[in-house]
């Protein structure tokens, strides 16, 4: 396929478009919503034709018309159309190439307003200043370049190691997984429960089909699919025998020829008409924007104040236009973007070390800032390794009838195997015995029956036997019967009272019970889920999921980190209950899925504060308990891997899967795990908590640091007969100031700052930059009175002295704020910054110290500094060092500090 241009945009903006543009079937709902029926009547009318030609074929048809056969294309065949058609994807940016990628990096606010003011200087023959200024422009736009590429690079290998795979036919051989780009037209794709639908696709066959395509219509009940031909039909999406990309199968198995691919779908017309529609901001962005905001409005209150008191003061109003520039310019901590970029990349790449693959960049802002995880049971609180313990009569006597019936159903049904289907099949002694009989249909497992039955015919005929098995409490309400000892009994309340207490002591075993029924079945074309009635209940049939050594340390250190663990889970409640106890988890409450589903959404709200334990959940019970929590002003993961688990992943703030888990499940989360143990989640959480910290500290250092300068300039703007420094000087510092933060991204955090959840509050900061910044302004005024009164610079001859010595000691300043702000603890001491902070700090230190004595002073108008001085710096810096230590103690008393 053709890949969409990419939009044209910049740097930051640009870098998490991508990362979200990958992301696309959990925005695929999000645009529907916002680009309303006009978008769907435009992605309609690209792709309708060849969508309503193959709803009027048959079958046989569909094949012959596509060239295919009911085994698939072969390998060489499926080349030759690739060639044509091109990869199955959509919604995929080309990456910039460089030198537009490059004018990105340089077109920002902060490049531009430099290259005007070398303008200006050109033209006003300071020839000097616009080289060191358009110096600074390459330095700047160089190293947001170079980190960017990186990133991106970066990010697109971590997207690599996670992708969906489709199960493909080809003649002659068993179904076999493939990637979902490899798809083309033609392709036979088979389907069963918990599958993505990789392309548009006419159904070929299909079992009890129901596809849930709510993204693409809004309809909220899963939709059954069929095979037979259709009369002419408007509109394609109201076809019952197509399926279309990025909808899911929730029930019943099917094979499908796929019709469309990529950027011909009705997914890929409907991607490119939205792509024109900006999304809303994330939490992520939003704090951005926040803080953006709140600078602005410092800027618009500051930067005139200094242009009127400057220009009136001291009428030259050119120069005062200039110097406000660069005050708006050193107010703005125009790095951020690169400083965002590289952090959140940093953190990814520690993140997939530590075996979590991040698919959406910013959710490691959520991941940081979360505060409860909702998690299932198996495969994460237990091993995941189902193993058979015994089957039992129904009063829990030992006995084989129950696990021949339910080997037979685990052997002949079609839909998604869970781990009990695989560990019933691994007793192969059991093939014998259960050898020849004959599967005549099936009825499809689905999370609200929560059983599944099969249509067998015995060996040698006979009437056919439906066998069900399922969760004890479905399979019992469709029971009549009972079989005591070889004899068929009915089934009393009293009966039914030792039945169901003999499968209570299995639960509370930490067993997990499945029932399992028969019943004789007439002869007839179908069976439907009406059938499963009046069955024979045969028995139990237990198994042992024994919890993994390493959940009690993974929940005591998520606990450590502030996370609350709730489990939310479709087993019931005595087996959960029994896990919790083996893992350490204290039950504070168990509510059940029926009693979840008679609450209403306040009530909900209400229960889910102190209950830790959801049992008997359906997938739509999981989904409003996140919703409620969130609510409640909580920042909640779900961590799933199941077809029941997709609406809680999308309405979670991060929705957390494996990569052994369901396409749709992988689809719609933020985040993968290479292994699913909640000890590899847990230090995804430190990483990105660590990443969260380093991005604050920035914007914190940058705030309060640079406007402690713009209050110095207003003082200086009212006090001094001529500038504090010239508009280069203000420039060059700031430009320097930040080239020392750029390795802020591998900074060391401290342990304690990782014990509690992190989130934007732009509010303290704006109280962050009022308490720190004016300290640094009190030690301005501190060199101005020394330049002014200990060294003579008094009239705008000696301003060159005068700017020389604030331009140091300033430089020096932001240099320890660095340290002095980037913990609460005592600098270099209780906390010390990692190597490559030292190192660009300490440069920049040498560096102020070395440009007024050295070559490049005339250069940048600043001249050498007597000995004297040099000996009063420390004094200077020493009580500034020692004012924000105060100034930190007294901010972590009141506010804390993250």
């Amino acid at each position: 396929m053709a890949q969409a241009p990419a939009r044209p945009r910049g740097g930051f903006a640009h870098f998490l478009h991508r990362q979200h543009g990958s992301h696309r079937f959990r925005r695929l709902a999000w645009w529907g919503h916002a680009v309303g029926g006009a978008s769907h009547r435009h992605a309609a009318a690209q792709v309708g034709g060849a969508l309503r030609a193959a709803t009027r074929l048959s079958p046989e048809a569909a094949l012959a018309h596509w060239h295919s056969s009911t085994e698939g294309l072969s390998e060489a065949q499926a080349q030759r159309v690739r060639r044509h058609a091109g990869p199955n994807q959509v919604g995929t940016e080309k990456p910039l190439p460089w030198p537009l990628h490059l004018w990105q990096a340089y077109r920002s606010p902060f490049s531009l307003l430099l290259t005007a003011l070398a303008g200006v200087s050109w033209l006003t023959q300071d020839l000097r200043s616009a080289t060191v200024i358009l110096a600074m422009v390459a330095l700047a736009t160089g190293m947001r370049f170079v980190q960017e590429r990186r990133s991106n690079r970066a990010a697109d290998a971590l997207k690599a190691l996670v992708s969906s795979q489709a199960s493909v036919l080809r003649p002659g051989q068993a179904p076999r997984e493939e990637p979902m780009a490899r798809l083309v037209p033609g392709d036979v794709v088979a389907l069963s429960a918990g599958d993505m639908v990789p392309a548009d696709a006419r159904v070929l066959s299909a079992k009890d089909l129901f596809v849930n395509q709510a993204a693409m219509t809004g309809e909220s009940l899963p939709v059954e699919k069929h095979a037979r031909a259709l009369a002419a039909v408007a509109d394609p999406l109201a076809a019952d025998n197509l399926v279309f990309m990025g909808t899911n199968v929730v029930s019943g198995s099917a094979t499908v020829l796929v019709v469309a691919t990529g950027p011909h779908t009705f997914f890929g017309a409907l991607a490119g008409h939205a792509a024109s529609t900006e999304r809303p901001p994330t939490q992520f962005e939003a704090g951005i924007n926040q803080v953006s905001r709140l600078l602005l409005r410092w800027m618009a209150v500051m930067v005139p104040a200094v242009l009127l008191f400057n220009g009136w003061g001291h009428g030259h109003w050119l120069e005062a236009f200039l110097f406000a520039l660069s005050v708006a310019v050193g107010l703005t901590p125009e790095m951020l973007p690169m400083i965002v970029t590289s952090t959140l990349a940093k953190g990814a790449v520690a993140m997939a070390r530590r075996q979590v693959i991040v698919k959406r960049l910013d959710a490691i802002q959520n991941l940081g800032a979360m505060d409860v995880l909702c998690t299932d049971k198996t495969g994460t609180l237990t091993q995941d390794h189902i193993a058979l313990s015994h089957a039992t009569d129904a009063w829990g006597r030992p006995d084989e009838g129950a696990l021949r019936w339910a080997w037979l159903n685990s052997q002949h049904q079609t839909g998604l195997k869970n781990p009990m289907d695989r560990a019933l099949l691994a007793r192969g002694d059991l093939a014998g015995p259960c050898a020849g009989w004959t599967k005549l249909d099936e009825v499809p497992f689905d999370f609200q029956r929560r059983r599944m039955s099969v249509v067998l015919q015995p060996p040698g005929g006979g009437a056919a036997r439906l066998v069900c098995k399922g969760a004890v409490e479905e399979v019992l309400a469709c029971c009549t019967q009972v079989s005591e000892t070889g004899q068929v009994q009915p089934l009393t309340p009293e009966r039914l009272q030792a039945i169901r207490a003999a499968a209570a002591q299995l639960s509370a075993e930490g067993l997990r019970v499945v029932a399992v029924a028969w019943r004789e079945m007439p002869a007839q074309a179908a069976w439907h889920v009406a059938d499963e009635a009046a069955l024979t209940l045969a028995g139990f049939v237990a198994f042992l999921d024994p919890p993994k050594d390493s959940t009690a340390p993974a929940l005591q250190a998520l606990a450590g980190h502030g996370v609350t663990v709730k489990v939310l889970t479709g087993d019931g409640d005595a087996v959960t209950r029994q896990v919790c106890q083996q893992v350490g988890l204290p039950v504070s409450g168990v509510l059940l899925g029926p009693q979840v589903a008679a609450l209403d959404d306040a009530a909900l709200q209400t229960a889910v504060r102190e209950v830790n334990v959801f049992a008997k959940l359906a997938p739509q019970d999981k989904e409003r308990i996140v919703r409620a929590l969130r609510a409640q002003g909580h920042v909640v993961g779900f961590m799933g891997d199941g077809i029941n688990d997709a609406p809680a992943l999308h309405a979670a703030d991060v929705g957390i899967s494996v990569d052994t888990g369901v396409d749709i499940a992988k689809e719609v989360a933020d985040i993968i795990l290479l292994e699913k143990s909640l000890l590899v989640l847990d230090a995804g959480v430190t990483e990105g908590r660590k990443t969260f910290a380093n991005m604050l500290k920035y914007i914190k250092m940058a705030a309060s640091s640079n406007f402690g300068n713009v209050l110095s300039v207003l003082v200086a703007s009212l006090l001094l007969p001529f500038l504090p420094m010239l508009p280069m000087h203000l420039l060059v510092q700031n430009l320097l100031y930040d080239f020392s933060q750029a390795a802020v991204p591998f900074d060391r955090v401290d342990d304690d700052l990782l014990t509690q959840p992190q989130r934007w509050n732009p509010d303290d900061l704006g109280r962050f930059m009022l308490t720190f910044g004016p300290i640094s302004s009190i030690f301005d005024l501190a060199t101005f009175a020394l330049m002014w009164w200990g060294y003579g610079a008094q009239s705008p001859a000696q301003q060159t002295l005068f700017q020389s010595g604030w331009f140091v000691e300033s430089l020096l300043t932001q240099t320890l704020v660095v340290h002095l702000i980037r913990s609460p603890r005592l600098p270099f001491v209780g906390s010390r910054a990692a190597p490559a902070l030292l190192a660009t700090t300490g440069a920049l230190a040498a560096l102020a110290l070395w440009l007024p004595q050295g070559p490049l002073a005339s250069w940048l108008k600043l001249q050498a500094l007597p000995a004297s001085y040099f000996t009063l710096l420390p004094l200077l810096l020493l009580g500034y060092m020692a004012c924000v230590q105060w100034a930190k103690r007294a901010w972590v008393r009141r506010h804390g500090w993250q």
